[in-house]
């Protein structure tokens, strides 16, 4: 099943993802029911949140909502930077491949939601697109074995981690200036539970810009797979129900033509993946106050 959040009639609810007659329908569960979509992982009481869902009657056409990311009270955002083999030998510095995955964190206001635009800021004009897949934590754990990994996964959802590519070089050993910038990036549309994986390292994911795809890989041709990324991050923090984890992106970032194609208002950039859905976002500057 897939679970979104969202704001409708200027409040904010959640709800499951229900799909009639080619229109997206988002039930209403509203907070009486629990705090947010975080409440039923952190308590493992999905199937709860399932069967409530399937009662509930109230529900909106996607037209008349504004997404957000689907888990609005995670404690951790982490994200692992070149995972993909390809993209690794896109830089063309003749490096080894690496034996750990790099990491950086990321912040939830630098994010928004499906169908809402990224912002360009004023401080630069060099905004990336990054198409992800994005692991939600279900089970907390620290040193979880590899083995059991998996098991602690709630569910997936996507990511375009928009990065400012001049602002990633302006220190000399932290990229954190460059991936921060609010609402430079998207999560979402929605979270689809872990039941409907098949595979986790068998995963296709495509990122296209105006309907031109520029990257297109798939998560068997990571360095580092989920299991493994779970059970690196859980031996030095705690993960806990509802952190996410964006697990790398493919090559073909605007950075890497030449001349390089960074992002502008009027683009329109979708990232689909793992049968999860598309995560759609335009691009706006940024209009100071």
């Amino acid at each position: 099943m897939k679970f979104a959040s969202y704001k409708v009639e200027g409040r904010t609810t959640y709800g499951s993802v229900v799909e009639e007659n080619n229109t997206i329908y988002l039930t209403d569960i509203g907070k009486e029911n629990g705090h947010d979509l975080r409440y039923w992982i952190e308590n493992d009481t999905m199937n709860e949140l399932r069967a409530i869902a399937e009662a509930t009657k109230t529900r909106h056409i996607e037209k008349y909502v504004d997404y957000l990311p689907p888990i609005l009270s995670a404690e951790k955002i982490a994200c692992i930077g070149v995972n993909y083999a390809n993209r690794n030998a896109e830089y063309k510095d003749n490096s080894e491949l690496p034996k750990y995955p790099s990491l950086f964190l990321r912040y939830l206001d630098s994010f928004t939601g499906n169908n809402q635009n990224l912002v360009r800021p004023p401080e630069s004009d060099k905004l990336d697109y990054e198409g992800e897949i994005v692991i939600i934590i279900g089970k907390g754990g620290r040193r979880i074995p590899e083995e059991k990994a998996l098991e602690h996964i709630a569910g997936l959802t996507l990511m375009n981690e928009g990065t400012l590519r001049d602002w990633v070089r302006h220190a000399k050993f932290n990229v954190t200036q460059g991936k921060n910038f609010e609402k430079s990036g998207s999560i979402g549309p929605w979270m689809m539970t872990s039941d409907e994986v098949a595979d986790y390292t068998n995963l296709a994911i495509q990122t296209r810009v105006n309907g031109e795809i520029r990257q297109d890989d798939n998560t068997s041709r990571l360095m580092f797979p989920f299991a493994f990324i779970i059970s690196y991050l859980s031996t030095f923090m705690t993960l806990k129900p509802g952190d996410m984890i964006s697990t790398g992106t493919p090559n073909g970032a605007g950075a890497r033509f030449d001349p390089p194609k960074y992002l502008k208002p009027g683009d329109i950039i979708e990232v689909e993946a793992a049968g999860i859905g598309v995560l759609k976002n335009g691009v706006e500057d940024e209009v100071l106050k």
